[in-house]
């Protein structure tokens, strides 16, 4: 069992950057995969970056490569996204999951954090 915890989020002006920041509990947190998705009001949820268990792969959507960076620090159970360059259209709540495979599909992973809201005024 993993519980995951988000934070970090707030509102921040176009350009600017935020840190988002995935805290588990639970000693196979290692093992996992752990994916980054967000949803913005009305809108299904999107994956936004993914990170492998050892941290060796990584892959982002189109529409935030380059201006996002996720990583993970297993000796402290917690996976990060540097959020640079934000736009109004990065406003969405995200959350982070953990699961035993690294992929894109949102249904794939079994530990759901309860998200955090990231707006971005123009």
């Amino acid at each position: 069992q993993v519980q995951l915890v988000e934070s970090g989020g707030g509102l921040v002006q176009a350009g600017g950057s935020l840190i988002l920041s995935c805290a588990a509990s639970g000693r196979t947190f290692s093992s996992y995969a752990v994916g980054w998705f967000r949803q913005a009001p009305g809108k299904e949820r999107v994956f936004v970056a993914a990170i492998r268990w050892s941290g060796e792969r990584i892959y982002y959507a189109d529409s935030v490569k380059g201006r996002f960076t996720i990583s993970r620090d297993n000796a402290k159970n917690t996976v990060y996204l540097q959020m640079n360059n934000l736009k109004p259209e990065d406003t969405a709540v995200y959350y982070c999951a953990a699961g035993s495979l690294y992929n894109t599909h949102p249904s794939t992973y079994q530990y759901w954090g309860q998200g955090t809201q990231v707006t971005v005024s123009s």
